[in-house]
């Protein structure tokens, strides 16, 4: 029988493609004791998706016990929104936690320049990790984490919900089975509106020693989507990238949201008291550390892109232009995939092919609705061969829950990790560190003008078919 501390080792092997029995189950059968969790970072991702949803799907199999994070009032809030058990451990630092409690899984959701300590930390005593994207910010810290994982012979698992999408599979399904040949060339475009993308420059995400930027810290969804249909590394990247819209006004320095003169006429006001959740979470114990959650996204800190064009050369030939806007009018995307035999072509929420009728306000707040189960809809992917007229193939499709990935995450993770799974959702370091690499390299080529070689930041050297 596997014990339990073998979870997430055998997870690891799932992800590199091996059928196995089911861990969990026999874990549980021969121990009878649930699966023992700690979560790290105690913000309204690790509240939400890796607290309370785990909880109320899983509760019968597993536990948390023990919630880590340097704000006792938001530590305290979290384990009441959680709901865990009077057993539960609250604790200021991961020193404190690891004293008393002996988990089989620590999850890993605090800010992103932090996670490598936590995932070092873990790994080296013994623990297997489950990491927020992205798996860190910079080259040296990514290195660390694969020297860490190889010493302590442990596993990492990166959390990219948007793999598991029914409308993300398809299109690794159909490009896997050569729907249009070979891929040549990828065009991809992605927009954040004037509601989601301006949060993230009010919060600590505007400053890239928390976050490593957008193009490491949002972009890392969409690179990893890219390695994972074009089943290929990349190798090369040059980028532009800019700061021109928010930020910039030294007179903003130290101002937020409620203590601003200009609530009248900005249209970016944001009035967080009428948020209970984010009030309670944040506003109430931020004297704690100091973290403003409604800070101003034209001050002086800010020290991210607001506009970044990404061009990748994959180890397989693919060419990629990816665009990312953070002020458009609408939210949404759209790809191209250009090959020997045709075309693809996917795209959700662009407001003139969409049916639907919601606010861009709404939009994001729908994304991340975790309850209600699935609300299936039908979304299309464009296939128009050489020589042929264009087809329409209709994708199931769930607004809630990242287009319903998230659920399939946990229930391969938690439920059925035994399970085949032949488009090889499950992503480990390498797959984690192949997507920072890019927002990086492009990161590191905004600030030089030079294009940068993937295989010259980390020991990782691309592979033209990713095993």
């Amino acid at each position: 029988m596997l014990d339990r501390r073998k979870f997430l080792t055998t997870i690891g092997t799932i992800a590199a493609g091996a059928a196995i029995s089911n861990p969990l189950k026999a874990a549980i059968q021969s121990s009878g004791q649930k699966l023992k969790l700690v979560l790290i970072g105690t913000g309204v991702r690790g509240n939400s998706f890796w607290g309370s949803r785990l909880l109320h799907e899983y509760g019968d199999i597993l536990e948390f016990v023990g919630l880590v994070d340097h704000n006792p009032g938001r530590l305290k809030y979290a384990a009441k929104y959680i709901g865990v058990n009077e057993g539960c451990g609250l604790y200021a630092t991961f020193e404190e936690m690891v004293k008393e409690q002996n988990p089989d899984l620590v999850m890993v959701t605090t800010t992103d320049a932090t996670h490598h300590t936590y995932i070092i930390k873990s790994l080296a005593h013994g623990i297997d990790v489950l990491t927020e994207k992205p798996m860190t910010t910079d080259e040296d810290k990514c290195q660390a984490i694969l020297d860490a994982e190889r010493k302590y012979k442990r596993k990492v698992i990166v959390a990219f919900n948007y793999r598991w999408s029914p409308y993300s599979t398809k299109i690794k399904e159909m490009l896997g089975n050569g729907a249009i040949g070979d891929v040549v060339s990828v065009d991809f475009t992605w927009m954040l509106n004037t509601s989601h993308g301006a949060s993230y420059f009010r919060r600590w995400h505007g400053q890239r020693e928390h976050s490593g930027t957008l193009l490491v810290h949002k972009s890392t969804h969409h690179f990893d989507l890219l390695n994972w249909w074009l089943d290929s590394d990349p190798e090369e990247v040059f980028a532009y990238g800019d700061l021109e819209y928010y930020g910039q006004r030294q007179d903003k320095k130290g101002v937020s949201c409620r203590s601003c003169n200009e609530k009248e006429t900005c249209k970016f006001y944001w009035d967080i008291t009428q948020n209970k959740g984010d009030y309670e979470r944040y506003v109430m114990h931020e004297h704690h550390d100091g973290y403003i959650r409604d800070n101003c996204l034209f001050r002086p800190e800010v020290n991210i892109y607001d506009k970044m064009n990404v061009n990748i050369k994959y180890a397989n030939n693919v060419y990629v232009n990816y665009m990312l806007t953070t002020y458009s009018p609408w939210e949404g995307w759209r790809i191209a995939f250009n090959g020997t035999k045709g075309r693809l072509e996917a795209f959700l929420d662009v407001p003139y092919l969409n049916s639907e009728n919601l606010s861009q306000e709404a939009l994001h707040d729908a994304e991340m609705n975790q309850q209600g189960g699935e609300q299936l809809q039908t979304k299309p992917i464009i296939l128009h061969k050489l020589w042929n007229d264009q087809e329409t193939i209709d994708v199931p499709y769930s607004r809630g829950g990242h287009g319903g990935g998230d659920a399939r995450l946990h229930d391969q993770l938690f439920l059925h990790p035994e399970k085949e799974d032949e488009f090889k959702h499950i992503a480990g370091t390498r797959d984690g560190a192949m997507s920072i690499l890019i927002g990086i390299a492009a990161r590191n080529s905004i600030e030089s003008g030079e294009p940068v070689r993937i295989g010259s930041l980390t020991h990782l050297q691309p592979r033209k078919k990713r095993l």
